[in-house]
């Protein structure tokens, strides 16, 4: 996602959904957790499906 800031989310997120005021101390790992976590969901969104897909209501390994 270019031109995505994952720091000033971090900031928007933390103070206008949640009301919580995150330390400097652990800002530097939330941004880079949530890093983490939007490039496993770029990886897991950039694999194509089928349109005749359907959703399965019950998970059986």
């Amino acid at each position: 996602m270019e031109g995505f800031n994952v720091g000033e989310y971090v900031d928007q997120i933390a103070l206008l959904l949640l009301d919580l005021q995150l330390r400097d101390e652990y800002r530097d790992s939330v941004v880079a957790n949530f890093e983490r976590i939007s490039a496993i969901a770029n990886l897991v969104n950039s694999f194509p499906l089928a349109e005749d897909i359907e959703v399965a209501p019950v998970f059986e390994p």
